[in-house]
This record gives C-alpha cells, structure tokens and sequence, in this order.
C-alpha cells in the first residue's frame, strides 16, 4: 500500500505521449472465432449471406472485438501481439495493478475485410487517495481505429490502476 506517491515531472511529461501506428486485421475466421467464444448465436457473425441481408458489407465485428493485432516477429509482444512500444512507460514503481474499466465508442460499422490503424494515447495520469489501498495512480488512454478508408470507426477510452 502506497501511503506516499506524486506524479513526477518525468511522468507529467509524458501525457499526450501517442504509440507509432499498428494495423490490426478483421477476418471471416476472427469475427466467427470471437462470436463463438463469447457465445453469440446470431447468424450475421457466422453467415456472409446473413450480415448481408442485415445490411452489413461483410461480417460485422461482434461487439468489444476490434480486430487482431497483426504480429510481426521482433516487433510484436508474444502474448498478444500488440507492438512492442504500444504503451507509455511511466514507471510508477507501485507493485499492484487493476484494470479501471474501458468503454468503447462506435463511430461506424467495423466489418471483416477491415484493415484497421491503431493509436494509443496517454491522455491523463491522475493521483487518487483511498482508505483500503492508499495512494492509487490511475493512467487514462485512449485509443483510436481507423479503417482502411481512413475513417475513424471507433474509440476505445481505458483506465488503468496502479497501487
């Protein structure tokens, strides 16, 4: 439990800090994959003819699935793909950590065939201070995907906990 923290200049700094562009795909087989493992039934995430029938150009990502990190060797990270230098190091030197929730803002369909442009921002890093944990630095990012039209389809705002 953190009873004394302060966000450094050197952290402060980094707010606004942006990750280099990543692509992320979104496939036939990834879109049924995803539906599957969550358990949807609903025959546009599975039948071309379907999602077409709906309205869709093609599958239509299921909801919270927004593509595969592509993964290129020595420059992705080998869990989950997501490239190397995707988030900010700040170095909070604080040993727990909490997954403070994220949203997701649809700005348009996102669908298979879809080549999306991925960019993380730090947005905020904010001290708060709670009777159970103590001092909590809690970092904002968001995140921006862009289709192959260069379209903005969504917006991914997270927040994470460090304690």
């Amino acid at each position: 439990m953190a009873e004394q923290f302060e966000i450094s200049d050197e952290m402060r700094a980094k707010i606004g800090w942006e990750s280099p562009p990543w692509k992320y795909e979104v496939t036939t087989t990834s879109v049924r994959a995803f539906a599957r493992g969550v358990g949807y039934t609903d025959p546009v995430y599975f039948d071309i003819d379907a999602a077409q029938e709906a309205g869709y150009r093609n599958l239509p990502a299921p909801p919270t699935y927004l593509g595969t990190p592509v993964f290129i060797p020595g420059k992705s990270e080998d869990t989950f793909s997501f490239p190397l230098d995707s988030s900010p190091d700040i170095n909070p030197g604080l040993s727990g950590l909490l997954d403070g929730g994220t949203e997701t803002e649809y700005l348009d369909s996102i669908c298979a065939g879809d080549t999306l442009t991925v960019v993380n921002r730090l947005k905020n890093l904010e001290v708060k201070d709670t009777k159970s944990l103590g001092k909590m630095l809690i970092v904002t990012t968001e995140i921006s995907y862009t289709n192959q039209e260069d379209k903005l389809v969504a917006i991914q705002r997270g927040q994470t906990i460090f304690y």
